[in-house]
């Protein structure tokens, strides 16, 4: 089945079935108003919201209605805990080869992950505002999941049982703000501002034969202002599946219903597949051409993150937004001064 969260004027929003395709939606209110309550009683609720489910794609359900995206907040506005890992090993390589360091035998092995801010996320088509552009604003195109209890010190296998639900994520940085928390040695805070999420997360059944081993085997699209920059396979590189990296984050303690676990940037060892963040971007020009060429973000910027089943057919729907100031606006670029001094 496919869930969202329709804004509603409230923190959480209302809970809503959306169609196989995106069409039609159904408010799920006489099952649960929230997507956190059925994650706290999965067992219980889940199966009613997949009979809602079947019964939407049949096109039997009397008060369904046209599925809008815009009107969606991210799947969960808020969740107990956001950690992203680094699964991808190939983006770890590349950005460490542009600035010159190799990468420590333990990364083969063992997940990075960091634990964000989860308190406040963006929705699908929300502006993203941002103070400045010396920041180095930069887009992550990502995969995650959303769990369900997980007790501590599980396996990588007994960890997949605990997967909830499917989702993409823009996993916002600030590149620029990195090097200085980065050598403070706590890792990101600042750098990390809040992370948008697609307008639908869905069981793994939903993506029949794409899911595969922990891992979602399709092809994340990411659009800079209307150009593609990015077909990356997220399946067959991904070092580490979401099993290990949920086994990870519980290898001391428990993780509760509610927590989201990313991927981290989608990335490929072929570069003819472009890229999912600018950052990669640079450090392929570095490595071929000795430095840089692409610049970060700009207001008036957008970026669309996609992801479409074998069909054809968007699964998540779209993340599409647009970089804003701190005021929600788009700033005029000054007027060129050339004309001749009196």
């Amino acid at each position: 089945m496919k869930l969202a969260t329709y804004n509603d004027g409230s923190r959480d929003g209302q809970l809503v079935v959306v169609s196989r395709d995106l069409a039609t939606a159904h408010y799920a209110t006489g099952i649960a108003t929230r997507l956190q309550q059925v994650l706290d009683d999965w067992n219980y609720l889940s199966p009613q919201l997949q009979d809602l489910s079947v019964t939407l794609n049949q096109g039997k359900a009397r008060h369904a209605f046209a599925f809008e995206p815009r009107q969606c907040m991210a799947p969960l506005p808020r969740a107990f805990q956001w950690a992203d890992g680094s699964a991808y090993i190939n983006h770890v390589e590349l950005v460490r080869k542009a600035r010159g360091a190799t990468v420590p035998e333990s990364f083969y092995t063992d997940p990075l992950m960091y634990q964000g801010g989860s308190d406040d996320f963006l929705g699908p088509c929300e502006n993203a505002r941002f103070a400045s552009l010396d920041w180095g604003i930069d887009f992550e195109s990502e995969v995650a999941v959303i769990t369900g209890d997980v007790p501590a010190s599980v396996d990588a296998d007994e960890a997949l049982e605990g997967i909830r639900l499917v989702l993409l994520a823009n996993d916002w940085s600030l590149r620029n703000l990195i090097p200085d928390e980065l050598a403070k040695g706590f890792g990101f805070l600042q750098s990390k501002p809040a992370t948008a999420f697609s307008p639908v997360a869905v069981t793994p059944d939903e993506l029949g034969d794409a899911w595969q081993g922990g891992r979602v085997h399709l092809a994340l699209q990411s659009s800079w202002n209307g150009r593609k920059v990015g077909m990356t396979e997220a399946g067959p590189e991904m070092t580490f599946h979401f099993g290990q990296l949920i086994a990870h984050l519980a290898k001391t303690r428990r993780v509760r219903a509610g927590s989201i676990v990313g991927s981290g940037t989608v990335s490929n060892q072929d570069w003819s597949r472009g890229y999912s963040c600018i950052a990669e971007k640079r450090a392929i020009e570095t490595v071929s051409d000795g430095a840089p060429k692409t610049g970060f973000m700009q207001y008036g910027d957008t970026i669309r993150i996609e992801m479409k089943g074998r069909d054809g057919q968007s699964v998540f729907g779209a993340i599409e937004q647009r970089v804003v100031d701190a005021d929600g606006e788009v700033p005029l670029a000054p007027a060129p001064t050339d004309a001749a001094p009196a």
